[in-house]
């Protein structure tokens, strides 16, 4: 599921993310820098081998919560600002891309802290849990989400 405008992207999908897609949204002639965050799974965390991760969310909220956190960095970082935020959920691979940020402007800080901005408060406020599956055949759900008390 997806929500645009002219200069905020946000979705969640079960397909594979598109990067070249994400600097085609946020390319504009007017904007001398584009920066791009890939967040890929990775083959060992916390000392354990990993074979993939599942990501469970809840589409409609999650959503929300991008749109909210876009307009946010819109309106810290200049109207000209353009945002892509994309996240995937389901069962992935070591290697496959989780989660896509992009942001453009027509300076480099602006670019930079702005994608920054939105990985950072995406970490923190989405509706997003992540479960890990090992190469020994156990699994785990990894603690952090803001919506989860993990006392």
């Amino acid at each position: 599921m997806s929500a645009v405008n002219s200069r905020i992207h946000v979705a969640t999908t079960d397909q594979p993310l598109d990067a070249a897609a994400a600097l085609e949204f946020c390319s504009s002639p007017g904007h001398g820098a584009v920066d791009l965050f890939i967040g890929r799974v990775r083959d060992i965390n916390q000392g354990k081998s990993v074979l993939g991760v599942s990501y469970d969310l809840h589409e409609t909220l999650c959503r929300n919560v991008f749109q909210e956190l876009a307009e946010e960095t819109a309106a810290r970082w200049g109207a000209e600002i353009r945002l892509w935020l994309a996240h995937r959920h389901g069962r992935l691979g070591v290697g496959d891309a989780s989660v896509i940020a992009a942001a453009s402007s027509r300076h480099r800080d602006e670019a930079f802290r702005a994608c920054r901005q939105l990985v950072e408060e995406m970490k923190h406020r989405a509706p997003i849990w992540k479960q890990e599956h090992y190469t020994d055949g156990d699994s785990e759900w990894v603690q952090g989400h803001a919506l989860c008390s993990h006392g």
